[in-house]
């Protein structure tokens, strides 16, 4: 991993974040006194200066799932399908957080992991908001630092000839990656994310390519690299379906908050029935055919 590209994450994780959100970070690592190693802040409400009456995401890190858990059947869900996802929330703010232990992270975050989801996420900025020593924030770093490397070797070999401004390569990275999960954005969201900060992509696109090419599989042609991304995109569809089942025995409201977000998103008024609330797997697996056939989740 070039230097500069591991200083340049240490850098971003270490920047300001709202006083409110560190606040709340610190309150659930609290919840996992034996286990929690670093909180990550990440997502759209990064970028917001009023934090009221939205739902801030983040990452807990915990040293395992035995230790967070105590066993059980928690502990074998967070392993086999990681991560577990709570909401919570302190100070007159919300949140959802991801569990994840550390040996995890740093693999999904890694060229090991076919599916996007925690590598194309922290590729984009994140803040490292609460961390239980230096070795743990230490870790977190090196993590993160593998993320946007995974995400530029996975789309070079997609590119027929290189890109002559760097913030293309990011947009047709976050296209194929947004592509890979069951979406409430409109199909301009991948793009907005790079013209939302792109002097940080053109920033950082050095080091990443840098370290990309290191990692990029060799001698395949730009229709090969794209038949073994749609394979991902099928594949994480069926993987976002597990997790949404998996999250109705641990994020109560979990409809209610798919609702929202997707009627913020995708400019929808969906409404949830009683019913559904009493069996969200059942009402979930009801809404989705409308919400796909209406074009709110892709």
């Amino acid at each position: 991993m070039p230097a500069m590209l591991k200083d340049l994450v240490a850098a971003e994780l270490a920047e300001a974040a709202d006083a409110r959100a560190v606040a709340l970070a610190a309150a659930v690592a609290a919840l996992y006194p034996r286990a929690a190693r670093a909180v990550l802040f990440y997502g759209s409400c990064l970028r917001e200066q009023q934090l009221d009456g939205l739902m801030l995401d983040f990452y807990l890190i915990v040293s395992d799932y035995p230790a967070a858990y105590g066993g059980g059947w928690m502990a074998a869900a967070n392993r086999l399908v990681p991560p577990n996802v709570f909401p919570f929330e302190a100070g007159g703010l919300a949140c959802k957080y991801a569990v994840l232990s550390e040996a995890d992270f740093t693999r999904l975050c890694g060229p090991e992991t076919d599916n996007p989801s925690v590598w194309a996420r922290f590729a984009q900025p994140s803040r490292l908001v609460w961390a239980a020593d230096e070795g743990a924030r230490a870790a977190a770093v090196a993590a993160v630092a593998k993320a946007a490397p995974t995400l530029i070797a996975r789309t070079l070999p997609t590119l027929s000839v290189d890109q002559g401004d760097p913030l293309e390569m990011w947009r047709a990275a976050f296209a194929l990656t947004y592509a890979a999960e069951l979406r409430a954005e409109r199909r301009t969201r991948s793009g907005s994310i790079v013209d939302g900060d792109p002097d940080r992509y053109r920033r950082f696109s050095g080091p990443v390519l840098e370290a990309a090419r290191e990692l990029a599989p060799a001698r395949l042609s730009p229709e090969q690299a794209l038949r073994g991304w749609r394979r991902t995109q099928r594949r994480g569809k069926r993987l976002t379906l597990l997790r949404l089942a998996k999250a109705s025995a641990t994020f109560a409201g979990g409809l209610d908050y798919l609702a929202w977000k997707i009627n913020r998103h995708a400019g929808t008024r969906i409404a949830i029935r009683p019913w559904q609330r009493r069996w969200p797997i059942l009402g979930a697996i009801t809404l989705l055919p409308k919400l796909i056939a209406g074009g709110a989740v892709r």
